[in-house]
């Protein structure tokens, strides 16, 4: 999967959110074509600990302010989840 298939998947599935709206990505200097896309594992919500299938959306260099962080989708429902790192 392709950052840019990722994009229209999440944004059909998910028409309100503002994720990759483009005045949201020029805020943070941000591009389509800084991103790219792994599988990843990841969970629902914080309190919701059941590993998911997903997708991993990264940036391939730094953005204003020396932003690195990844995002993370459900691989069913392509909406905004937590990776499993961030609960260790």
């Amino acid at each position: 999967m392709t950052a840019s298939e990722l994009k229209a998947k999440h944004e059909s599935h998910n028409p309100e959110s503002k994720y990759f709206h483009r005045d949201s990505m020029r805020f943070f200097g941000d591009s389509m074509s800084n991103y790219g896309v792994r599988r990843a594992t990841c969970r629902r919500s914080r309190q919701n600990a059941t590993p998911i299938p997903g997708f991993e959306l990264y940036r391939k260099r730094p953005v204003k302010h020396g932003l690195t962080s990844s995002a993370y989708f459900d691989a069913e429902t392509f909406g905004r989840v937590y990776a499993v790192e961030d609960f260790t």
